[in-house]
């Protein structure tokens, strides 16, 4: 039969679908067959963005355990460790509109450990 087409049945082979990813990506397919590529770098802004999100959360928990309404206006003091200053001043305003902070004060502290400072606002 060397050279004859050969019919075969679902039962006699299998498919599988093998994805690699290159470095930096995760690659998987679903059961649709839809391929799914994300890159999984972690950029120097995603961590800094990263970082700020963790301060706006630190922040309304400190609202929280001081009894503040949510719509309450604050006045907001933050001490940074140094290595993280820039990225906190470089999402001031994501912090400030999140937390609704009339103002904001950055400074850096030693150590790693945020410091938050909050007074209401009773305008």
């Amino acid at each position: 039969m060397q050279g004859s087409p050969v019919r075969l049945t679902g039962d006699q082979f299998g498919l599988s679908t093998k994805v690699e990813a290159e470095p930096g990506t995760a690659a998987d397919v679903l059961p649709s067959g839809t391929f799914v590529v994300l890159d999984t770098e972690v950029t120097e802004d995603l961590e800094a963005e990263g970082y700020a999100r963790d301060v706006i959360r630190a922040v309304q928990d400190e609202r929280k355990n001081a009894g503040l309404d949510v719509a309450d206006r604050v006045d907001l003091d933050l001490g940074v460790p140094g290595e993280r200053l820039a990225w906190v001043k470089r999402h001031e305003s994501l912090i400030a509109a999140e937390t609704l902070s009339l103002s904001v004060a950055v400074h850096e502290v030693a150590g790693a450990d945020l410091g938050i400072t909050l007074s209401a606002r009773r305008d």
